[in-house]
């Protein structure tokens, strides 16, 4: 069965997170992704938090499947000159290089038009134009200037950052979608063109409810979804609201049995107002559902305190996944928080290919994530990650060199 990105070919100068995250999604789907690195040295990630000495890292073989490796010399002149190969016989660039490093390599956007005018050219950048443009960004500096930590943690202590990678990921998420887009409309003007996506934007629009509760926030004066009303206050910037749900249903992590011993035995609860009379049949607390102070949602709102800790009264009773179980019986809302060593034990996840167990030739068996996103008529096999420079050789053979070239470039240096 073919793959949806069958045909195209992807020059990957991408490193650290936000890039590789963008191609090897590409790579999943089937587009032939060749990975460009610094012969000796390759992808910073190959060598950090290694956890097997002289071995390439989980950090760099997590994000760097279905590739091929190659290494080049761009300062050397003849390795210049196999870029320029590369460029006029690929359909995409993707790079997340520091700003203006591409236009320094000699390759502006101008020169790449001349040797490939259908080339598309996609960078990851930490700021759109601006006054911060020229700044460099990593992960969390993107959660921060996006606006996510701000509105991240609880009212009474710090900003916090997120877990999940949605500065580097995100980003590089978003900058596949507009990748595949721009090949699109290439079918249609034949033409190529750039695609931005900065960090920064990216995290925004995965904030754009606390955007929302901005405009709302200076309309009315407060947001009764939030945990300090009614009692707390109000400034001028959304506030941190903890583990509120952020929409229209109110919703909190609770304790679950063995919380005292277990740092993830809790469950999150949401109140949805169409299984009210359910939940409060569940709980005890029968008499609720049509008592004055909380058979609305909006007679609940200056109450949800005192409701969460009733709620949390009968979770304690209940292991995680006891309760999870009693309470989708009655299609109440509710998700276990499930730690990183339940995730990957978890049966369910192997079968879809959520998480995949992938052999490599130095490191052995290792767990990772599969394509989160399914195509029926595509399904993805995750392949190993690539040796450095592990396809130079046969990329070579394919852009036309002999053998007698290879090993002429090889003694230069310039590959």
């Amino acid at each position: 069965m073919s793959k949806a990105l069958d045909g195209v070919r992807i020059l990957d100068f991408t490193h650290v997170q936000s890039g590789p995250t963008c191609t090897q999604l590409l790579a999943w789907f089937g587009a032939d992704v060749i990975k460009v690195e610094r012969a000796g040295a390759g992808d910073i990630t190959r060598e950090q938090l290694r956890d097997i000495p002289d071995v390439d890292s989980l950090y760099f073989t997590m994000l760097n499947h279905n590739k091929r490796s190659i290494t080049i010399d761009t300062k050397n002149p003849e390795g210049k000159l196999v870029l320029e190969t590369l460029i006029e016989q690929c359909d995409v660039l993707v790079e997340n290089f520091a700003p203006g490093a591409l236009d320094r390599m000699g390759f502006t956007w101008e020169r790449i038009q001349e040797l490939n005018p259908r080339m598309i050219v996609a960078s990851v950048k930490g700021f759109g134009p601006g006054p911060y443009e020229d700044c460099k960004v990593y992960e969390n500096v993107a959660q921060c200037a996006g606006g996510a930590a701000s509105t991240t943690g609880f009212d009474d202590g710090p900003p916090v950052v997120s877990g999940a990678q949605i500065g580097d990921s995100g980003t590089g998420l978003h900058l596949a979608l507009g990748i595949v887009t721009a090949l699109y409309q290439r079918t249609q003007t034949g033409r190529g063109q750039k695609v931005l996506a900065a960090m920064q934007d990216g995290v925004l629009n995965l904030c754009r409810v606390k955007l929302r509760d901005q405009q709302r926030l200076e309309r009315t004066g407060t947001m009764k979804e939030y945990p300090q009303y009614p009692n707390g206050t109000f400034g001028e910037a959304v506030p941190r609201a903890g583990n509120a749900s952020g929409g229209g249903q109110p919703g909190w992590i609770l304790k679950c049995k063995g919380w005292e011993t277990d740092p993830n035995a809790y469950i999150y609860f949401i109140t949805q107002a169409p299984v009210w009379a359910k939940i409060c049949n569940v709980i005890g607390k029968e008499e609720w559902a049509t008592h004055p102070d909380y058979a609305t949602p909006a007679a609940r709102l200056p109450h949800l305190k005192d409701i969460f800790a009733e709620i949390e009264r009968w979770t304690m009773t209940k292991s995680k996944f006891e309760a999870m179980e009693i309470l989708n019986k009655y299609d109440i809302p509710c998700g276990p928080i499930l730690s990183m060593k339940e995730i990957a034990e978890e049966p369910s996840l192997r079968k879809t290919g959520t998480i995949v167990e992938v052999d490599h030739p130095t490191r052995g068996k290792y767990l990772t994530v599969g394509n989160p996103i399914k195509l029926s008529d595509s399904p993805t096999e995750v392949k190993r990650s690539p040796l450095l420079g592990e396809h130079t050789d046969e990329v070579m053979a394919e852009l036309g060199y002999s053998p007698e070239q290879i090993s002429a470039l090889r003694t230069a240096g310039a590959i």
